[in-house]
Order: structure tokens, then C-alpha cells, then sequence
């Protein structure tokens, strides 16, 4: 693609009033960018309306700026051995389970050592572009290897190491994990599929992001995102420099939900995010899956809200690997999980600590409640309880409460 194409494809997306549905009606008419610009605005009144016919022939405010920055961009060995894309619509290496969407995006910035599976290219010659380098040789994403897990910001202990543990054993089950980099779930899930990767030669996870490529939202995750570009791939729709708006993550969740087989919904409160990602999966037809909780924490309330409506209640990263039909097997609830060393550290805990462990159960409980439930005098309570806290068996809440970790999947 030359620098004028770069230009057009920038103008098409940053025209007032011309959305992607208009857009390509526009591709459809007329082709490439560069042949929508050059008819004459009675020819565009035949596609669209006056005034964004009428729009059209005006370049957006600030177009040169945003060709240069992103032509500077894309420039190989810009990047410090990441590659960076920018994939236009009808490009073969744009994902295909996307162009299934009612909204797909017209260009994808893309920001990893991975691609996306491609697909056969079109027999016409209609638009397609890619900029960037080629990643022959590079990990592959296909969308039908994929999952997404979405949930809260603001997770529950318990929340945040299931959403980890399960993104790590679908990795090393090698799926492909994807979810949106924010705070809360999708940091913890993004981790978990980094730590469970493999040498395979596959992404691990993908983060479809809110914001412009050139920045990292949160700034929390910007060494979570690093990482995540080095074993698998960045996804925007949105042009460089833009901030992270709040009607951006909504839309996003469309791509989330689009490049996935099936939504693993961790925790969700019943206003949440998460839930819009679970019903545009279901909107197209693949799996929604729920991990329960406690019927007392509002983290659980969306969860549950799904489950009495067909979602798929989720107590092991194998059940989801089942439902899926995804090959191989992973250990269930229950069962021993290794540590490097190939002890069971989880179950050699437990045996000193049974007593606390199962009066604790897995909701939160405070020290007065675990006191008459064990017999167990002040300062041993605690002091048990501050042992089992430092093996990550234990989590104090606020509130003077104190919640069971399950440390497996």
C-alpha cells in the first residue's frame, strides 16, 4: 500500500457522519478509497445520503497528521522487533469470522509477533489492503482455536485466580485466550495464557483494546501488553492517538465476542461489560459459558443471571474444553495439580489445615463466624489463618472477611 492509499483508507474512516455500514456501500459502488474520492458528489447521492455525499468531498481536520503518524508507524524496524499492521477490509489476512459481524470494522490495527489465519482473497478485485510487514514464519490466530474471557474490574480474590488458572490451562491446552486488557478479569486472564504458553506455534492471547495502538490503557498493564505483543497480537479499530473514550470498550466488545468460539464469563455484576460480550456471542451462535459464586457477592449476580438463561455453568477448565469438543484433557477439580517440583503444595497444605480450610468453605466469612465454627482460640485463628494468607490458600477481603482460594481449575 502506498503512502496516497494510506491516506484514502484514513479519510473514508474519519469523514463526519460516514460509519462503517456507509463505508461500504461506498466500497461496494466504487472500489478502493481512492476511486470513492474522485466521483463527483452525484454519484455519491446514488449510495448514500446528500450530506454525506456532500462530506465526503471535504478532507477531515487533521488527516495529514494522522497519515503521518501512522505511516511512521508502520515502517518496519519502528518497533523494536514487534511487528505492526494495519489491515484494511477484504484483505485475506483480515479475520474472516469478523466479516460475519453487522458492524465489522473497516481497518484493523494490529501490534504482535502473530496474524491471523488467512483466508482465501476474493476473486474480484475489491478492497483489500495490508501495510506492514509480512510475519511469515510468525504465530497464526485461528478464531475457531479461540476463546474469550471477559468479566469484572473489580474482581473478588477468588475471581481474579480463577479467571488466571483457567486462561492457563486453555493455553496449554492450546487454545487461544482473548479478552480486552482492562483491569480486573481480562489483565488476570491475559497473565494466565502468558504463563501457560507453550511452543507451539500459536498466539496464546489476544487483547482487542479501546484506545489507539500508541498507547496502553490502563497504564497499569503497559508490561502486561508488552508481553502480550511479544506471544500474541494487539487489536484496535480505532486510529492511533485515540484516548480511551467510554463508549469505545462497549463497541469493542463485538471484536471480543467476533474472534472467539465461546465467552467464558468469570464474574460480572448484572450492569456489566461482560454481559454485552456474552449476549453478541450468543447472537452468533457459539457458547456462553459461567463460573458460579457466592449467591451473596454482587460480582456473581451477572454470572448467575446468564446461567438461568442457557449459559453453561462452569466448574473446571474441562468442562468448557468438552463442550468445545477441543481435543486432550486437562485435570478437574479435585484432582492433584503439580507444582514445578512435582509435588501437590495445595493438597500437603490442606492436610495440615483441614479444620480451617472446610469451615471456611468458599464464600467469604469473618473471624467471629470461623471462631464458632472451629473452636479454635483468637490468636491461633489468626495466626493460622495469616499461614494459609501467605500460601495463597486464603485471601483477607475487606471488611474484616477472609475467603478459601481454589488452586485449581
Amino acid at each position: 500500500m502506498e503512502r496516497d492509499e494510506l491516506a484514502a483508507w484514513l479519510r473514508l474512516t474519519l469523514t463526519p457522519g460516514v460509519g462503517n455500514d456507509s463505508a461500504r456501500k461506498l466500497l461496494a459502488a466504487f472500489g478502493l478509497p481512492q476511486a470513492i474520492f474522485d466521483q463527483p458528489t452525484a454519484a455519491l447521492k446514488q449510495v448514500v445520503s446528500t450530506a454525506r455525499a456532500l462530506a465526503l468531498g471535504t478532507p477531515p481536520d487533521g488527516l495529514d497528521a494522522l497519515t503521518e503518524r501512522t505511516w511512521a508507524w508502520l515502517q518496519p524496524g519502528a518497533s523494536g522487533g514487534v511487528q505492526r499492521q494495519m489491515v484494511t477490509l477484504g484483505d485475506p489476512r483480515y479475520p474472516q469470522a469478523l466479516l460475519n459481524l453487522d458492524d465489522p470494522p473497516l481497518i484493523l490495527y494490529l501490534l504482535g509477533n502473530a496474524q491471523f489465519q488467512p483466508h482465501p482473497a476474493p476473486d474480484t478485485a475489491d478492497a483489500r489492503s495490508t501495510v506492514g510487514a509480512d510475519l511469515a514464519g510468525g504465530r497464526t490466530i485461528d478464531t475457531a482455536s479461540s476463546l474469550a474471557i471477559v468479566g469484572s474490574r473489580n474482581p473478588t480474590p477468588q475471581g481474579a485466580a480463577n479467571a488466571r488458572l483457567f486462561a492457563k490451562a486453555f493455553a496449554q491446552a492450546g487454545l487461544t485466550v482473548v479478552s480486552g486488557l482492562a483491569l480486573g478479569i481480562d489483565g488476570a486472564a491475559h497473565a494466565g495464557a502468558l504463563e501457560g504458553a507453550s511452543e507451539m506455534h500459536q498466539a496464546v492471547t489476544v487483547a482487542v483494546v479501546g484506545t489507539g495502538l500508541d498507547r496502553v490503557y490502563p497504564r497499569a498493564h503497559l508490561d502486561l501488553a508488552h508481553r502480550i505483543a511479544q506471544h500474541g497480537l494487539l487489536v484496535s479499530e480505532y486510529p492511533l492517538g485515540t484516548p480511551p473514550l467510554t463508549a469505545n470498550f462497549p463497541k469493542r466488545n463485538r471484536l471480543i465476542a467476533g474472534l472467539a468460539q465461546g465467552t467464558l464469563v468469570v464474574e460480572a455484576a448484572l450492569q456489566s461489560g461482560s454481559l454485552i460480550t456474552a449476549r453478541l456471542t450468543a447472537e452468533q451462535g457459539r457458547d456462553v459459558f459461567a463460573i458460579p459464586g457466592s449467591i451473596h457477592a454482587a460480582q456473581s449476580r451477572g454470572c448467575h443471571a446468564l446461567i438461568k438463561q442457557g449459559a453453561k455453568l462452569v466448574e473446571s477448565a474441562q468442562d468448557v474444553l468438552e463442550e468445545l469438543q477441543w481435543p486432550g484433557r486437562l485435570p478437574k477439580a479435585g484432582e492433584a495439580v503439580a507444582d514445578d517440583l512435582g509435588h501437590n503444595k495445595a493438597e500437603d497444605l490442606l492436610s495440615e489445615n483441614d479444620q480451617l480450610l472446610n469451615a471456611l468453605g468458599f464464600d467469604p466469612v469473618g473471624l467471629e463466624a470461623l471462631q464458632a465454627r472451629t473452636g479454635l482460640e483468637t490468636a491461633a485463628l489468626q495466626a493460622q489463618l495469616m499461614g494459609l494468607e501467605l500460601d495463597g490458600l486464603v485471601a483477607r477481603l475487606p471488611g474484616g472477611l477472609f475467603q478459601r482460594q481454589r488452586g485449581q481449575v
